[in-house]
């Protein structure tokens, strides 16, 4: 049910600098969501009566981002004034008038903050009747985080941000981890009375809590149970250790739940994959986007899938495949490309170095070796010979090749869309199909073989094949004199 005394602002107006990048911080992904799609991920589950977000850096992109994941999230621009103090106040003249409850303040960039923590934070800062509370880690290295300050007997005291700490308050290991619970009515007073007077030039959020302990109210800071859980992405590093942390929590999950994973190291899985039990996963295998893989399946190793559907006991081995269906116990690779809308029917087979793109091949089907499939159907039961090209493409339009069912074409055909091989057709080996092949036929490009008596000798005089075949004779039947000439060059 609706939490009515809860709103939740997400600051979402950082320019992320030290990430170097054209594109905005919050939307880079970890495990196939940007991050400002997992804190509002997050945010949802809490069933909050409103969520504002304040955006500012690249606020077109952001907001349609944050449309994307979560609709109903009200959007405030940040003006020139910088700071979190500022952000925050500003997200507050987004909500009623007839508000009173408490307001739980998130970032943007900590995508791992799980809802369970969150939901302890406002139940623990409700139950103490403090006036804040905020949530605080002790991660390895404190360095860019602003350093919690205790009194003797262990209260909080301030919190001192990186760029306006002494010596003795960088040495502190305690750090503020940027999620705090507020009183709307305290949090409105204090942020009255914030400045900018700090080395940054910016109004701090972490202010209001010093101003509400010089007030003598009580503000608190419950510790996170593990450090990981609040980090902060500013950099690619730490982009690519948030990623690591919560792909090892997916991996782990699905190994949970029955999959085979057998090196969670090189294993990656998104948020949306969906794996049934009992399918393995081979070292080096990706499973992008909403990749769904069904019971039995052995996807790996080396492989890519994006967006895919994998039936049951289907085999998919060193393979790139985005936006393709392969049906149960079919097989695909290894080395194989399935571009966007290959079907691949149950037991049927794309094989070694196959690429294929817009083309549905029917049940028990093969393309075994070496070919490009590209706008085709195939039919069920064919076998498609190796070396096989379907030119689908005229210069201007692309055009599609029917193959039918039970046929069998030679190696190094060439069919020249569009075009149609009937059912239970047959083509000879080097065929350039050019026109429809009845059902049933054989087609066969005619061109006899020509051999020219002495064009070696007559072309390439005093070649190492002139030689040899000078001394084989005209039949050929001197091989090994003919080899033992040109061992001796002569």
């Amino acid at each position: 049910m609706t939490d009515t005394r809860l709103a939740i602002i997400v600051l979402a107006a950082g320019q992320g600098t030290r990430m170097k990048s054209s594109t905005p911080k919050l939307l880079h992904e970890i495990a196939g969501v940007p991050l400002i799609g997992h804190v509002l991920a997050t945010a949802g589950q809490l069933d909050a009566a409103y969520t504002v977000s304040v955006v500012r850096h690249e606020r077109d992109r952001v907001v349609e981002v944050i449309h994307d994941h979560f609709p109903s999230s009200l959007v405030v621009d940040q003006d020139e004034l910088p700071g979190t103090g500022r952000a925050v106040e500003q997200a507050l003249t987004a909500l009623p008038d007839d508000f009173d409850g408490d307001v739980l303040v998130v970032s943007g960039d900590v995508p791992l903050l799980d809802a369970a923590t969150l939901a302890d934070l406002v139940k623990g800062h409700r139950a103490s009747g403090a006036k804040a509370t905020l949530l605080s880690a002790e991660p390895d290295d404190a360095t860019g985080y602003g350093r919690i300050v205790r009194t003797a007997d262990g209260m909080l005291d301030r919190i001192v941000e990186q760029k306006d700490a002494s010596d003795s308050e960088l040495a502190l290991r305690e750090i503020n981890a940027g999620v705090y619970v507020f009183g709307l009515a305290e949090l409105r007073d204090q942020l009255a009375q914030v400045t900018t007077a700090n080395a940054q030039g910016e109004k701090y959020l972490t202010d209001v809590i010093g101003l509400l302990r010089r007030a003598g109210s009580d503000v608190a800071a419950v510790p996170v149970s593990e450090s990981w859980l609040v980090a902060g992405v500013n950099d690619r590093a730490q982009l690519s250790e948030a990623a690591a942390k919560l792909n090892a929590l997916i991996v782990r999950g699905w190994q949970l739940n029955g999959v085979t994973v057998q090196d969670p190291a090189t294993t990656w899985i998104d948020l949306k994959a969906s794996l049934a039990p009992d399918v393995t996963l081979l070292p080096g295998t990706q499973i992008k986007g909403a990749t769904s893989i069904a019971s039995g399946a052995v996807v790996g190793p080396d492989t890519t899938l994006v967006d895919c559907e994998v039936g049951e006991g289907a085999v998919v081995k060193r393979t790139d495949a985005t936006l393709s269906v392969i049906g149960p116990r079919a097989s695909v690779g290894p080395f194989a490309f399935l571009r966007p809308n290959t079907v691949l029917d149950e037991d049927g087979k794309i094989g070694t170095f196959v690429e294929t793109k817009n083309s549905h091949i029917g049940a028990g089907s093969k393309v075994p070796h070496l070919s490009y499939i590209g706008d085709t159907e195939v039919g069920i039961g064919s076998n498609v010979g190796a070396g096989t090209i379907t030119a689908n493409y005229d210069g201007v339009n692309k055009h599609r090749t029917q193959v039918g069912s039970h046929v069998r074409t030679g190696s190094h055909n060439v069919f020249v869309a569009p075009v149609r091989i009937g059912d239970g057709a047959y083509t000879g080996a080097g065929t350039v199909v050019r026109k429809d092949v009845p059902a049933g036929s054989l087609a066969i490009n005619v061109a006899p073989q020509r051999n020219m008596a002495g064009w070696v000798e007559s072309n390439r005089p005093g070649s190492d094949a002139a030689t040899a075949a000078r001394a084989a004779g005209p039949d050929g039947a001197g091989h090994e004199q003919a080899e033992q000439a040109v061992q001796s060059g002569e």
